[in-house]
């Protein structure tokens, strides 16, 4: 059977630079996938980040608490793609024994095929593209079809990874500079009230902060606030 060569997707740098957005972009993608890959009804992609397993995006036709059933029960298709890096395949799950909780769940829904594939990311962090059909061997025709695609998708699911990864390392180091700040002017307001030097003032904030039980960050733009704003003082 002769195939057409599926259309060269965006980048995510392209769409990324028109204001596309992470979250469109990736939706997208499995909403093409549905579209090049023979008997599929909807995809998702499966990722962990911090030991736990998470829908990163899902076609317009996924089920709703499809993927969810398999990471509450530590066991499925996508959960094994991911964590072992092997492909997995059920051509008709209602002879699959090997997830009995998940199987049952998935019938209910109308899904009667699963094919997961693994997606290598960066990091070992353990990701998978999974598609399903509603009728039994739906997806034996395209698990060629499915193996490209997936190879494309990888480098998509990775850039995100990355991007998401530098932007919530700049919002951490935003986050440090402004607490810095704050620190820094509350320690000059209480050595210009107390003539004190800085080592004694920022004592003086640290047994303020442990007194009171507040956090260091959070009494310093208390007091810095106050005294912007010719409130009552209040000694530390």
């Amino acid at each position: 059977m002769t195939t057409s060569t599926p259309e060269n997707p965006e980048t995510l740098d392209q769409a990324l630079a028109r204001g596309q957005g992470l979250d469109p972009l990736l939706r997208d993608l499995t909403d093409r996938a549905v579209r090049e890959v023979p008997g599929a009804a909807a995809c998702s992609v499966t990722v962990r980040r911090a030991d736990r397993l998470l829908t990163l995006a899902g076609s317009s036709g996924l089920p709703a608490g499809l993927d969810l059933r398999q990471y509450e029960n530590g066991s499925g298709p996508c959960v094994d793609a991911a964590l072992t890096g092997h492909a997995q395949y059920a051509p008709d799950l209602r002879t699959e024994t090997r997830w009995p909780d998940y199987t049952r769940y998935a019938l209910g829904t109308g899904v009667r095929c699963v094919l997961a594939l693994p997606l290598p990311v960066e990091g070992g962090a353990g990701a998978a593209l999974n598609f399903y059909g509603t009728a039994p061997g739906s997806l034996g025709g395209g698990q060629e079809a499915a193996r490209v695609f997936a190879s494309r998708a990888a480098h998509a699911v990775n850039e995100t990874l990355r991007i998401e990864g530098c932007r919530s390392s700049a919002a951490d180091a935003r986050t440090a500079l402004l607490s810095r700040s704050v620190i820094d002017q509350a320690v000059g307001i209480v050595m210009a009230r107390e003539r004190v030097d800085a080592d004694r003032a920022m004592e003086r904030l640290r047994r303020a902060s442990q007194h009171s039980n507040t956090k260091l960050r959070d009494l310093c733009g208390e007091l810095v606030a106050r005294t912007s704003s010719g409130g009552p003082h209040r000694r530390h």
